[in-house]
C-alpha cells in the first residue's frame, strides 16, 4: 500500500467531521473547514501538506472537492458564496441521527436526492463501498467516455451556480471574455467593452464581430434566477432597432420562454438567445472560468508498426 494512502484519510472518512464543523449553521470558508478537519483527525504537519503524486494538488483539498460534490448532490450543504459552505436543513437532520460515520453508501440510503442522482449517473448500480471492481458491461473506452460525460455535466452545473453567485458587473465582463475566446474581435482589450448602466436602453456590452471592427454585436447579459420574460426580449430587440444594429445576443443564467424563442426567429435584427445551460457549455468548451486539472491519453497498439517490422 502506498505511503499516500496510509498517511492521508480518504474523503469518506472526512465527511462526518465536515458536516459537524458547519453544524452551527454559520457560513464557513473552505480553508477553515480543511484546517478544522485536520485538527479533529489530529493530522500531522506532513499529512496536512501531502500532495497527490500525479496532479500535485494538496490531498486534503482534493478530498474536499469530492466531499463537496457528494454533499451538494445529497442536499446537505449549500454554497452561499464561492469557496464557502453552509449546512442545510437536510444536513442538520442527518446529524440528528447521530451517525458514527458518513459514507457514499450512507448518503445513498438516507438522502433521496443523492440516490436519484446516482441512478442517472450510474446505469448499472454498483456497491460504492466495495473494493471489488464493478462488472464491466461496456468496453473500457466507452466507460471512460460515460464517466467524462458525467464529470462535464456536474462541472457545468457547478460552473453555472458559481456564475449565479458572482456580482452582476462581473457577469457582464465574463460575457465579453467568453465571446472573445470564441473568436470575436481578436484581443480582449480591443474586442469588447462593458457599457451597461442606468439608461443603457437594454445594451450591456458591445463586442466587435471581427478584428477590424467592421461590424459590432450588441449584448444584453442578465444574471437572473427567474426566467426571462418575452417583454424583456422585445425590449432588447427594440433597443437594437433604435441603434440600427443588425445583430444582438441575449445571455442569461436562467431560461427563456418558448414565446421568446419563436419571437426572435421571426424578426430583424438577428437575435441569439443563450440560456444558463448553453452558457455553461460554452464556458466549458472555451475554457472560461475553469482550468485543466488532469489529462489522460487513450493509447492503442500500433499494429502497422509491427506489420512493417515483421521479419
Amino acid at each position: 500500500m502506498s505511503e499516500t494512502a496510509v498517511s492521508v484519510p480518504d474523503f469518506q472518512s472526512m465527511m462526518l467531521p465536515f458536516l459537524q464543523i458547519i453544524s452551527d449553521g454559520k457560513e464557513r470558508s473552505r480553508g477553515y473547514i480543511v484546517e478544522a478537519i485536520a485538527d479533529s483527525l489530529d493530522l500531522t504537519e506532513e499529512q496536512r501538506n501531502m500532495r497527490h503524486p500525479r496532479s500535485g494538488e494538496n490531498m486534503l483539498s482534493n478530498n474536499m472537492s469530492w466531499i463537496e460534490m457528494n454533499f451538494i448532490k445529497a442536499n446537505l450543504i449549500s454554497r452561499p458564496r464561492r469557496g464557502s459552505y453552509q449546512i442545510t436543513k437536510a444536513g442538520k437532520e442527518i446529524l440528528r441521527k447521530k451517525p458514527k460515520s458518513i459514507s457514499c453508501r450512507f448518503l445513498k440510503d438516507n438522502c433521496p436526492s443523492y440516490a436519484m442522482w446516482l441512478k442517472t449517473r450510474i446505469k448499472k448500480e454498483v456497491d460504492i463501498e466495495s473494493d471489488a471492481p464493478p462488472e464491466i458491461v461496456k468496453p473500457p473506452e466507452e466507460l471512460l467516455k460515460d464517466t467524462y460525460s458525467v464529470l462535464c455535466s456536474d462541472l457545468a452545473q457547478e460552473l453555472l451556480d458559481t456564475v449565479k453567485s458572482a456580482h452582476w458587473r462581473f457577469f457582464e465582463r465574463l460575457v465579453v471574455d467568453l465571446l472573445t475566446r470564441m473568436g470575436y474581435g481578436g484581443s480582449r482589450q480591443d474586442a469588447g467593452q462593458v457599457v451597461g448602466k442606468s439608461g443603457d436602453n437594454g445594451i450591456d456590452c458591445i463586442i466587435n464581430e471581427d478584428k477590424l471592427g467592421l461590424d459590432v454585436v450588441y449584448i444584453q447579459a442578465k444574471r437572473f434566477s427567474e426566467p426571462v420574460t418575452i417583454s424583456q426580449v422585445r425590449d432588447f430587440a427594440g433597443a437594437l432597432l433604435a441603434k440600427k444594429a443588425r445583430k444582438g445576443v441575449f445571455i442569461t443564467t436562467s431560461t427563456f420562454p418558448k414565446s421568446a424563442v419563436e419571437f426572435v426567429s421571426q424578426i430583424e435584427p438577428k437575435v441569439i438567445l443563450i440560456d444558463g445551460q448553453r452558457l455553461a457549455q460554452l464556458m466549458l468548451e472555451y475554457n472560461v472560468g475553469i482550468s485543466v486539472k488532469e489529462t489522460y491519453e487513450v493509447k492503442r497498439i500500433d499494429f502497422d508498426y509491427f506489420d512493417e517490422n515483421e521479419l
